[in-house]
């Protein structure tokens, strides 16, 4: 027989955002780094912001939406990467990054990991 899923299905329709921040040239997670989300207000281009957070020793932060707070539409992650590589005393090109994503099933777990260097940056959808 399958073995049961930790959570289950009544913990998948909790819909959550969550981010994960690895620092690929280290290969550790980025503790420290600034994050805050936002939501585009339609018609835009009006953004408005819904939370802010730091990233801890894991490189994670507390989910930014909140079971059953999820609306569709379309929001943005604005991770502050240049002042956590000037603490670590680097320059970096990128003084931040912004990941833009659309939710169309509220009721989804997203979690939007990003992977950063001074001189890149990768982010995909993840589980």
């Amino acid at each position: 027989p399958p073995l049961p899923q930790a959570g289950g299905m009544a913990e998948a329709r909790n819909g959550t955002l969550s981010t994960h921040v690895l620092n690929t040239a280290t290969g550790l997670p980025a503790a420290g780094l600034g994050v805050r989300l936002a939501q585009l207000q339609e018609p835009g281009p009006q953004w408005t912001e819904l939370a802010q957070r730091h990233t801890d020793a894991d490189g994670r932060c507390q989910p930014f939406l909140a079971p059953g707070q999820a609306k569709s539409g379309t929001y943005k992650l604005h991770f502050e990467t240049a002042e956590y590589w000037q603490g670590l005393g680097h320059s970096s090109f990128y003084p931040f990054v912004e990941v833009v994503f659309i939710i169309t099933d509220p009721a989804q777990k997203l979690h939007v990991p990003l992977l950063i260097s001074p001189y890149s940056y990768t982010t995909y959808r993840g589980s």
